[in-house]
């Protein structure tokens, strides 16, 4: 009976029309497509993709979070690309299909070089350039302003669904028990574990990638989608990137943020609860709004990507006021 169980599972993740869309390539999204390796300071090579072309009039870099990859963005690209604007993403090191960390480094400052990186290989003009980034992808946006000038790269930023200190003591999924659970040795114990997942999905496994890091609106489809991703991160790197989380302070970075910067919650988000998008909000020098979207957990790209996708568009069009107004596409031209 669990055999069975199990079988019709894995049929109706696979008819998922949902899933499909959001499992589509993304290389056909924009009129030109790019695969480039960028070498970071230590030396660990990552897989970056361009989307569009690399003279459009601005250039957006996304970042993902902890376990996902490139495809991560997919909704959101589809609904942003344009002749007028240059999308890069990359897999961030020990994910997708970047390299491990050279050494096992997966120190935060380690995320904030490879951003640099990507910023010194892809980015375009400073003025003209943004870079989003979601919970891990934003906490490497914290990294890089702590070494880096950020004005000299960017002209915008973007924190999606992410905390900078304290994520164990701040996170809802685990109920009231959180607030005591601050000591670092339980929190190196419950991010940091290396052990393997399952190979494959089960109903089980789905019920809890849904409970802790969706909202009540997403799709089963949607959270296979994100679990597949979840699956195939390397198990060393998820619990090295888990242990480097565990002692996460990054506060005093947000002061250096000093370009115009959105920040993104979700209500329901039990990973990273809207307490800290408010005071990353107040810290920013430079604050451009703070968006709390209603019905929605940790995976805001993905669950509300049509709001997420505009809040982009709405930032670009405020630090590169001159580019051509790129509407929003229809529901029946997007995928995922």
């Amino acid at each position: 009976m669990t055999a069975l169980v199990e079988r019709r599972h894995l049929r109706g993740i696979a008819a998922d029309v949902e899933f499909q869309a959001l499992s589509a390539p993304l290389s056909a999204v924009a009129s030109e497509h790019e695969a480039v390796a960028v070498t970071s300071a230590d030396g660990t090579v990552l897989h970056a993709e361009r989307f569009g072309s690399a003279h459009a009039g601005a250039t957006l870099v996304l970042a993902h979070g902890w376990t996902e990859a490139i495809a991560y963005w997919g909704p959101v690209i589809r609904r942003l690309a344009s002749d007028e604007l240059t999308l890069v993403a990359y897999d961030l090191r020990g994910h997708g299909q970047s390299q491990p960390a050279h050494e096992d480094d997966y120190g935060l400052e380690r995320f904030g070089e490879d951003m640099e990186a990507v910023l010194a290989a892809l980015g375009g003009d400073p003025a003209h350039t943004a870079v989003a980034g979601h919970s891990l992808g934003a906490m490497s946006i914290a990294a890089w302003a702590a070494a880096h000038d950020v004005s000299a790269r960017v002209g915008g930023a973007a924190m999606i669904n992410t905390g900078l200190s304290n994520l164990i003591g701040g996170a809802l999924v685990l109920g009231e028990i959180g607030a005591r659970l601050a000591p670092e040795w339980v929190s190196r114990t419950l991010l940091g574990s290396g052990r393997p997942l399952l190979p494959v999905s089960t109903p089980l496994s789905l019920a809890a990638a849904r409970h802790i890091a969706f909202g009540p609106d997403a799709s089963s489809g949607m959270v296979a989608f994100y679990e597949r991703m979840l699956i195939s991160t390397d198990a060393g790197a998820r619990g090295a990137v888990g242990i480097s989380l565990s002692g996460l302070d990054l506060s005093e970075a947000v002061a250096r943020i000093t370009v115009p910067t959105i920040v993104i919650a979700g209500d329901r988000d039990r990973l990273t609860p809207p307490a800290h998008a408010e005071r990353i909000a107040e810290a920013l020098p430079s604050p451009a709004g703070l968006t709390v979207l209603e019905r929605t957990g940790h995976m805001s790209p993905l669950e509300r990507p049509d709001e997420v996708a505009a809040a982009l568009r709405e930032l670009l069009g405020k630090i590169c006021p001159t580019r051509p107004a790129h509407p929003p596409r229809a529901p029946s031209e997007v995928a995922g």
